[in-house]
């Protein structure tokens, strides 16, 4: 393979694509799988079963695939599956899953991570994500399509981030943000939907308007939870995009942020 440097490490047991290129002093280890067009930067620790799809790009001082940051993990196979067309910046750190959860950490397709993220174990992270520098995701975190944390948030183990839902600069989620919701503060509070980014998105003026009167219900109406929960449900059968509201209102977990 000429696209490796001859610095490089790579594994006998490892499977790269005959285009896949790897960049100085990086080392692959055994059980690693990357797709094709897939450019590893110089001094990328790649390790653990840990399987990444094709056309990503991962820069200098990355580590990917290392064991979970748990006492209680004791050495098992667990997993990080990388899918397509991601940029991970430098020194990202990714880590495998936990048999006390699922065993597989997941990043999508078509994500942006800039430098210093982590994303920790049994993390499972959807499609289309921005995630600005130095965002911290604890084990478990669950975060849908299409949002966007800011710079420095910080996300408690377990918590669930709704899809197209935004942080500001150095918000700290101790509970789950629904969908569609902009949140700041530490801890976050809720603030308004994601207007800006819906619109860019492609949701109509009458979706859009939807999602802000749920936003309401949920927020401004002085509702309890299980009342504002049903009202959104009864909203929602006749308004698509806000069953996906319904859905994850329907999964208390941590709670919600409010």
């Amino acid at each position: 393979m000429i696209n490796i440097h001859p610095t490089a490490i790579v594994h006998a047991g490892a499977e790269l694509h005959e285009s896949v290129t790897v960049g100085a002093y990086s080392i692959i280890g055994e059980h690693v799988k990357v797709g094709a067009n897939t450019v590893i930067g110089p001094h990328v620790v790649l390790t653990g079963h840990t399987t990444i799809g094709t056309d990503n790009q991962i820069f200098q001082f990355c580590s990917i695939g290392e064991v979970p940051q748990d006492k209680k993990y004791a050495g098992e196979p667990t997993r990080l599956e990388i899918g397509d067309r991601n940029t991970i910046r430098e020194s990202c750190t990714i880590n495998c899953g936990t048999v006390q959860d699922v065993g597989v950490t997941r990043l999508g397709c078509d994500n942006w991570i800039m430098a210093y993220v982590h994303i920790a174990h049994d993390c499972q992270v959807g499609n289309h994500v921005i995630f600005a520098n130095s965002t911290q995701l604890a084990g478990h975190v669950h975060v849908g399509d299409w949002v966007i944390l800011a710079g420095f948030t910080g996300v408690h183990q377990f918590v669930r981030i709704g899809a197209h839902g935004m942080t500001s600069v150095s918000s700290v989620l101790l509970q789950d943000m629904p969908p569609y919701v902009m949140a700041a503060g530490s801890p976050a509070e809720p603030r308004s939907i994601n207007t800006e980014g819906l619109k860019r998105r492609g949701f109509s003026a009458e979706a859009i308007m939807q999602i802000r009167r749920a936003f309401k219900t949920l927020y401004k109406k002085g509702l309890s939870l299980d009342d504002a929960r049903a009202e959104i449900a009864a909203q929602g059968r006749s308004v698509p995009e806000l069953r996906v509201l319904a859905e994850f209102l329907d999964h208390p977990g941590r709670g919600i942020i409010r």
